[in-house]
């Protein structure tokens, strides 16, 4: 898992090549034009509904769709925003985020992961997940790792904050957030076993700990999920045919 070390912002970019089973199912045709992806803002519980809400141009059709087929769809404003709501489910789901726009069908990159608790993220192959839940101004929000123990954390802290990563109480790296207030930082290769991730800054300490193991194949579907003291393991089928494993912090 090829990691970039850099701060992300909110949101699904660009188009990859198709898994080998999407959690839709489906696959956007080519086409020399660009549209901008559609993309993911926030996830909120509201009782037992999850609205989800994002962007997309103006007049086009979202999609989110999970594996068994069961979809939902949404129609952008004149301003780009549309939202949906989904049923609090009894175990984690995750969609594909697509849309319909000028005749066309885009596939956004990354998939959406709820669980049942209302915390949800955008996971990324090869990259940091994306918290989409509501998080405190200086939390670790997700570990992702591959069966390499090539490994990201993610999560946020106060704009433009400068950053310490510790493993296991030992230096890892320095990094910074972006002006959104988020991070993203490659880590070294980590062994298999339970590891301390700590990220501070100016007046801010946040820990996780956490196993590391490599993921087994998927045998039945996208998605396996487990929840552990620390917070839900998912392993999913990335864009290239791989396993990758995300820890959504508690």
């Amino acid at each position: 898992m090829q990691i970039t070390a850099l701060a992300v912002t909110i949101g699904l970019t660009g188009c990859g090549a198709p898994p080998a089973r999407q959690p839709d199912g489906r696959t956007a045709p080519s086409d020399t034009g660009y549209l901008t992806p559609p993309s993911v803002a926030a996830v909120t519980r509201q009782g037992d509904v999850l609205l989800i809400a994002g962007e997309a141009p103006a007049g086009a059709v979202v999609r989110l769709a999970s594996p068994g087929g069961a979809f939902g769809l949404a129609k952008t404003d004149g301003h780009g925003r549309w939202s949906l709501s989904l049923a609090v489910g009894a175990e984690p789901r995750i969609y594909g985020l697509s849309m319909t726009a000028a005749g066309r069908q885009v596939q956004a990159e990354g998939y959406v992961l709820t669980t049942p608790g209302g915390a949800a993220a955008l996971l990324r192959a090869g990259a940091g997940a994306v918290r989409l839940d509501p998080q405190p101004t200086a939390k670790i929000g997700a570990i992702d790792f591959d069966r390499d123990g090539e490994a990201v954390i993610s999560g946020t802290a106060p704009a433009n904050a400068a950053l310490s990563v510790q493993i296991d109480g030992r230096q890892t790296a320095d990094a910074r957030a972006d002006r959104a207030g988020r991070y993203s930082v490659n880590l070294p290769q980590l062994s298999p076993g339970a590891h301390r991730f700590e990220v501070l800054g100016d007046g801010f300490d946040s820990s996780v700990t956490a196993p590391v193991s490599p993921p087994a194949p998927l045998a039945d579907g996208p998605l396996r999920s487990q929840f552990t003291p620390n917070g839900l393991r998912a392993d999913w089928l990335t864009p290239g045919g791989g396993v990758q494993s995300t820890l959504i912090a508690g």
